[in-house]
């Protein structure tokens, strides 16, 4: 099969596609035949050295949309089933990048039916990032929320989930992004941060230290970042969500897609042979959605 890799680090010119073996599923786990895997930051973070691994060959992929192609043992899928799965892991030989890929099978869930693959390749990572971190807050219906990054692809999601929960959001964004932050739920839209105004701040623009200026004492605020959030302050909480693979929790957010809830964004699509050109547009910024590759 083909598969995209990295050897060493660098810019979008270090991807490589390459013919690799088929991998086969263990225990409790399942191959996919992928249909869709879309290309995340974290892709482009593994690429440049971020998480280390020099020396390795090092897959790319975390999301995966497609149709499961083999079961383990003790696994509770069937061959044939369309679904959607996360592929959690940072320095990892293969990556969702690619024609097959194996993950565990409690990582999995039932695709959407009312979109395509492609769009529900755009949903595991950042939907769970979003749910999860919205779940470290513990916040109650009426609590005020800000939301940075509001328009990208985890405070997308983040915006609707919470709007979802009944939490009264602020979506933060820049100025031309107001009327679709507010479509997505935000019941108020600023383009700066304010000054304490907020029980909690999820900063999916990894803001980081500025944004706690928009917490009031005792809040709270959470990264997407693992360890990389800023010191308390003020009696502030802070911490920062490490994702992870749940497929139970997938299958909700699955259904909340069917129901409407969420929507799934692409920007555009790529074959997988053209995974580097992908990393260069996502180098080149300004994406509205998810980025795709579609073998």
């Amino acid at each position: 099969m083909r598969a995209v890799v990295v050897n060493s680090f660098g810019g979008p010119d270090v991807v490589e596609v390459v013919e690799t073996e088929v991998p086969e599923p263990g225990a409790r786990e399942v191959r996919i035949k992928v249909s869709a895997a879309s290309l995340n930051p974290v892709d482009a973070g593994v690429r440049a050295g971020v998480f280390g691994g020099g020396g390795e060959r090092i897959g790319l992929g975390w999301d995966v949309a497609g149709t499961v192609d083999a079961v383990g043992a003790a696994g509770s899928w069937s061959v044939g089933d369309e679904v959607v799965a996360l592929d959690h892991g940072m320095v990892k030989p293969l990556g969702t990048h690619a024609e097959y890929v194996v993950v565990d099978a409690d990582a999995v869930a039932l695709a959407p039916t009312t979109v395509d693959a492609v769009r529900a390749a755009t949903l595991p990572l950042n939907a769970l990032t979003a749910s999860q971190a919205l779940d470290r807050l513990e916040l109650a219906p009426g609590d005020a929320l800000l939301v940075t990054g509001a328009a990208g692809a985890v405070g997308g999601y983040a915006v609707q989930l919470a709007a979802h929960r009944g939490i009264s959001v602020t979506g933060l964004a820049r100025e031309a992004d107001e009327a679709f932050v507010r479509s997505l739920g935000a019941g108020r839209f600023v383009g700066a941060l304010a000054d304490r105004d907020f029980d909690a701040v999820l900063d999916a623009a990894v803001l980081g230290e500025p944004a706690l200026a928009g917490v009031r004492d005792g809040g709270r605020y959470i990264g997407v970042i693992p360890q990389a959030e800023p010191a308390s302050v003020r009696g502030v909480r802070t911490g920062a969500v490490e994702v992870s693979a749940d497929g139970a929790l997938l299958a909700e957010l699955v259904r909340l897609v069917d129901e409407g809830v969420l929507t799934t964004r692409v920007a555009e699509t790529f074959a997988l042979e053209d995974a580097a050109k992908a990393h260069a547009r996502l180098d080149g910024g300004g994406v509205r959605g998810r980025l795709v590759l579609v073998p």
